[in-house]
Protein backbone atom coordinates (compact mmCIF):
# COMPACT_ATOMS: atom_id res chain seq x y z
CA UNK A 1 0.00 0.00 0.00
CA UNK A 2 1.63 3.46 -0.63
CA UNK A 3 2.24 6.43 1.88
CA UNK A 4 -0.92 8.51 0.58
CA UNK A 5 -3.06 5.60 2.34
CA UNK A 6 -0.54 5.23 4.93
CA UNK A 7 0.49 8.62 6.41
CA UNK A 8 -0.87 12.48 6.17
CA UNK A 9 1.95 14.06 4.00
CA UNK A 10 2.84 17.14 6.81
CA UNK A 11 5.29 18.36 3.59
CA UNK A 12 1.76 19.51 1.89
CA UNK A 13 0.78 20.73 4.93
CA UNK A 14 3.48 23.13 5.67
CA UNK A 15 3.80 24.36 2.55
CA UNK A 16 -0.11 25.34 2.71
CA UNK A 17 0.78 26.89 5.92
CA UNK A 18 3.52 28.92 4.17
CA UNK A 19 1.23 30.23 1.48
CA UNK A 20 -1.63 31.17 3.79
CA UNK A 21 0.36 32.74 6.50
CA UNK A 22 2.32 34.81 3.65
CA UNK A 23 -0.66 35.81 2.29
CA UNK A 24 -2.32 36.36 5.68
CA UNK A 25 -4.95 34.33 4.99
CA UNK A 26 -7.36 31.75 7.51
CA UNK A 27 -8.74 28.37 6.29
CA UNK A 28 -11.50 26.36 8.46
CA UNK A 29 -12.81 22.55 7.77
CA UNK A 30 -16.12 20.90 8.06
CA UNK A 31 -15.85 17.11 7.36
CA UNK A 32 -17.76 13.97 7.29
CA UNK A 33 -15.77 10.77 6.31
CA UNK A 34 -12.49 11.96 7.63
CA UNK A 35 -13.99 12.08 11.36
CA UNK A 36 -11.27 15.16 11.81
CA UNK A 37 -8.45 14.14 10.10
CA UNK A 38 -8.22 17.21 7.91
CA UNK A 39 -8.65 19.23 11.39
CA UNK A 40 -5.74 17.31 12.83
CA UNK A 41 -3.38 17.58 10.02
CA UNK A 42 -3.56 21.84 9.67
CA UNK A 43 -4.00 21.88 13.46
CA UNK A 44 -0.30 19.92 13.54
CA UNK A 45 1.52 22.85 11.66
CA UNK A 46 4.14 25.05 13.44
CA UNK A 47 1.53 28.26 13.66
CA UNK A 48 -1.42 26.66 12.71
CA UNK A 49 -2.69 29.48 15.07
CA UNK A 50 -1.50 31.98 12.38
CA UNK A 51 -3.81 30.47 9.33
CA UNK A 52 -6.26 27.85 10.82
CA UNK A 53 -9.57 28.92 12.08
CA UNK A 54 -10.84 25.23 13.07
CA UNK A 55 -13.49 23.21 12.10
CA UNK A 56 -16.44 20.89 12.47
CA UNK A 57 -17.01 17.68 12.11
CA UNK A 58 -20.62 16.23 11.19
CA UNK A 59 -21.60 12.68 10.55
CA UNK A 60 -25.58 13.36 9.53
CA UNK A 61 -27.91 15.02 8.16
CA UNK A 62 -29.32 16.36 10.99
CA UNK A 63 -26.10 18.13 12.31
CA UNK A 64 -25.05 18.94 8.50
CA UNK A 65 -28.32 21.01 8.27
CA UNK A 66 -28.44 22.38 11.45
CA UNK A 67 -24.76 23.71 11.78
CA UNK A 68 -24.00 23.63 7.85
CA UNK A 69 -27.61 24.75 6.28
CA UNK A 70 -27.04 22.53 3.71
CA UNK A 71 -30.19 21.47 1.71
CA UNK A 72 -31.71 18.59 3.66
CA UNK A 73 -34.01 17.37 0.41
CA UNK A 74 -31.21 17.33 -1.29
CA UNK A 75 -29.27 15.91 1.26
CA UNK A 76 -31.89 12.93 1.84
CA UNK A 77 -31.88 11.86 -2.00
CA UNK A 78 -28.08 11.85 -1.91
CA UNK A 79 -27.55 10.22 1.55
CA UNK A 80 -25.41 13.42 2.07
CA UNK A 81 -22.99 12.63 -0.15
CA UNK A 82 -22.70 14.87 -3.15
CA UNK A 83 -20.93 17.83 -4.56
CA UNK A 84 -23.50 19.84 -3.84
CA UNK A 85 -23.79 19.02 -0.28
CA UNK A 86 -19.81 19.35 -0.09
CA UNK A 87 -19.87 22.71 -1.88
CA UNK A 88 -22.99 23.97 0.43
CA UNK A 89 -20.62 22.95 3.84
CA UNK A 90 -17.68 24.63 2.31
CA UNK A 91 -19.29 27.47 1.97
CA UNK A 92 -21.05 27.26 5.61
CA UNK A 93 -18.18 26.46 7.15
CA UNK A 94 -16.00 29.99 5.89
CA UNK A 95 -18.86 32.38 7.65
CA UNK A 96 -18.85 29.88 10.68
CA UNK A 97 -15.42 30.10 11.50
CA UNK A 98 -14.51 33.50 9.74
CA UNK A 99 -12.41 32.16 7.34
CA UNK A 100 -10.99 33.06 3.82
CA UNK A 101 -10.98 29.44 2.69
CA UNK A 102 -13.78 26.68 3.35
CA UNK A 103 -12.45 22.77 2.71
CA UNK A 104 -15.46 20.50 3.25
CA UNK A 105 -15.34 16.40 2.61
CA UNK A 106 -18.41 14.08 2.52
CA UNK A 107 -18.07 10.37 1.62
CA UNK A 108 -17.71 6.95 2.04
CA UNK A 109 -14.81 5.18 3.58
CA UNK A 110 -16.34 1.37 3.46
CA UNK A 111 -19.47 -0.09 1.34
CA UNK A 112 -22.51 0.07 2.66
CA UNK A 113 -23.92 -2.96 1.12
CA UNK A 114 -27.45 -2.51 2.80
CA UNK A 115 -27.60 0.90 0.98
CA UNK A 116 -25.92 -0.56 -2.38
CA UNK A 117 -23.29 2.12 -1.60
CA UNK A 118 -19.84 -0.87 -2.85
CA UNK A 119 -17.86 1.77 -4.25
CA UNK A 120 -15.70 3.82 -2.19
CA UNK A 121 -16.31 7.84 -2.75
CA UNK A 122 -15.68 11.26 -1.38
CA UNK A 123 -16.67 14.49 -2.37
CA UNK A 124 -14.95 17.36 -0.89
CA UNK A 125 -15.40 21.38 -2.01
CA UNK A 126 -12.84 24.06 -1.66
CA UNK A 127 -14.47 28.04 -1.18
CA UNK A 128 -12.84 30.93 -0.53
CA UNK A 129 -14.62 33.86 0.12
CA UNK A 130 -18.01 31.94 0.32
CA UNK A 131 -17.66 31.45 -3.34
CA UNK A 132 -17.28 27.42 -4.60
CA UNK A 133 -13.97 27.70 -6.33
CA UNK A 134 -13.47 23.67 -6.48
CA UNK A 135 -15.62 20.82 -6.19
CA UNK A 136 -14.43 17.28 -6.94
CA UNK A 137 -15.63 13.46 -6.20
CA UNK A 138 -12.58 11.25 -5.57
CA UNK A 139 -12.55 7.71 -5.51
CA UNK A 140 -10.59 5.16 -3.44
CA UNK A 141 -9.40 1.12 -3.73
CA UNK A 142 -11.16 -0.59 -0.69
CA UNK A 143 -8.80 -0.86 2.48
CA UNK A 144 -9.39 -0.28 5.95
CA UNK A 145 -11.50 2.88 6.90
CA UNK A 146 -8.79 4.54 8.65
CA UNK A 147 -6.24 4.29 5.25
CA UNK A 148 -9.12 4.99 2.87
CA UNK A 149 -9.58 8.52 5.43
CA UNK A 150 -5.99 9.14 5.27
CA UNK A 151 -6.19 8.63 1.39
CA UNK A 152 -8.79 11.19 1.16
CA UNK A 153 -6.99 13.67 3.37
CA UNK A 154 -3.89 13.94 1.69
CA UNK A 155 -5.87 14.05 -1.90
CA UNK A 156 -7.77 17.03 -0.42
CA UNK A 157 -4.55 18.78 0.98
CA UNK A 158 -3.28 18.17 -2.29
CA UNK A 159 -6.12 19.76 -4.20
CA UNK A 160 -6.55 22.89 -1.75
CA UNK A 161 -2.24 23.32 -1.98
CA UNK A 162 -2.76 23.88 -5.67
CA UNK A 163 -5.59 26.42 -5.18
CA UNK A 164 -3.98 28.11 -2.90
CA UNK A 165 -1.04 28.67 -5.05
Amino acid sequence: MDNNYNEINFETVRRIRDILLLQHQTAAVAESVTAGDLQSALSLAEDALGFFQGGITVYNLGQKARHLHIDPVHAIDTNCVSERVAAEMAVAVTGLFSADWGISVTGYASPLPEKNINELYACFAISYKNNVVRRETVYARKALPRNVRVFYTNHILSVFLKQIR
